[in-house]
């Protein structure tokens, strides 16, 4: 049997759970204890009685879960206060995100628990399952995002996405034509503005031109055209990921200078570190500031602030593999499938991430280890 734990969510402006009620229901059919904290599903829209009805325990408080489960299954990294109550040998199963904070990396080290970081796990066909509806999300609240902050009175252009007849539609540039990109250019497309998405992949670039309308343009990305784009811009979509690294500085400060005043920069990649050299971490009741006249938004939880979809989005796809490792334990787990020991960024006080190990300088150690 394997206590999960299931804390609220404490980071600024967080309304995700990490479980559903059905996941209590799958996880105590197979003889597991489930822990619940009291409102960590409020701001979801599932209430306590919810989760008890299908078998979970809810609990007063944070310590009583992180003291009594093995497994504890989160939505954003534990917080610097949530550090003092890991411990050695305790998995956690949740986005880490450690590329961009060198102080969550070490803090993490110390507590000895194993990291288990949703954004690296690999599916079947190399993909990114558990990353992959939380950018879906992103995408497409860029895209309303970057409408709202081009208002004037949110110290935007005062462009309007589509335009009206005799008025040229917003220039959106999209950096980056993964899932976030994608998803930002077809709601941006359907806004009717004009769209340009770069990728240094020409196979990706084939296949996003298939699929697009005819407001939504490729390009590929190099220094050259991305500050040609940036000129024309009204909105940036910053989409860009190395699976565990740091985003690439695609847009240096200099650059910002090229770019027309009042445009916004919607850099999604902030959670690996920003694509903007001038990014740093906002937050959904601060969520912009303003460098040589370019609107930043540079929010590191997105998704939630739309809690219910995003939760049932995330919570459809990590099911399965909480489950796995529930039933069988983080070793046995990752030997089984390959895509879960990817996930696994620290184990025992080392980082078993090579992304994560090169960032900061750290060795790495291979998870499971060979026998």
């Amino acid at each position: 049997m394997t206590v999960v734990g299931v804390p609220r969510e404490i980071k600024q402006d967080e309304y995700r759970v990490a479980m559903l009620p059905v996941g209590v229901e799958e996880l105590t059919r197979r003889g597991h204890r489930v822990l619940i904290q009291t409102r960590a599903g409020v701001g979801s829209g599932i209430p306590d009685d919810q989760y008890a009805q299908h078998g979970a325990e809810i609990v007063p408080d944070a310590a009583a879960v992180f003291s009594q489960a093995d497994l504890i299954v989160k939505v954003k990294e534990p917080q610097a206060v949530e550090w003092p109550l890991l411990r050695d040998g305790q998995v956690v199963f949740t986005y880490f995100h450690f590329a961009a904070s060198e102080e969550l990396t070490r803090g993490i080290l110390e507590t000895g628990a194993t990291a288990v970081a949703y954004e690296t796990l690999r599916g079947p066909k190399g993909d990114l399952p558990l990353l992959t509806p939380m950018s879906e999300v992103a995408g497409r609240m860029s895209i309303q995002e970057g409408a709202k902050f081009l208002e004037r009175p949110q110290e935007g252009r005062g462009i309007l996405l589509g335009g009206v007849p005799g008025v040229m539609p917003a220039h959106i540039v999209v950096l980056g034509g993964g899932v976030v990109g994608k998803n930002a250019a077809q709601i941006a497309a359907g806004f009717q503005a004009d769209i340009a998405i770069l990728d240094v992949n020409v196979e990706r670039l084939r296949y996003l031109e298939d699929i697009m309308p005819a407001n939504v343009n490729t390009l590929f990305s190099d220094r050259h055209t991305i500050r040609e784009q940036l000129q024309l811009a009204d909105l940036v979509i910053g989409s860009v990921l190395i699976p565990g690294a740091r985003a690439p500085h695609l847009i240096s400060s200099s650059d910002l200078k090229l770019m027309k005043p009042g445009a916004v920069l919607i850099d999604v990649c902030i959670d690996q570190g920003g694509c903007a050299e001038t990014s740093r971490p906002t937050t959904h009741s601060e969520p912009t500031y303003i460098v040589d006249d370019i609107v930043h938004y540079c929010v590191t939880n997105m998704p939630g602030a739309v809690g219910r979809t995003s939760t049932y989005a995330l919570c459809n796809v990590t099911l399965p593999y909480v489950l796995q490792i529930a039933d069988l334990g983080i070793s046995a787990a990752a030997q089984r499938d390959t895509g879960i020991a990817a996930a696994v960024n620290t184990h025992a006080g080392r980082v078993t991430n090579t992304a994560v190990a090169e960032t900061f300088c750290l060795p790495c150690e291979t998870f499971p280890a060979s026998t």
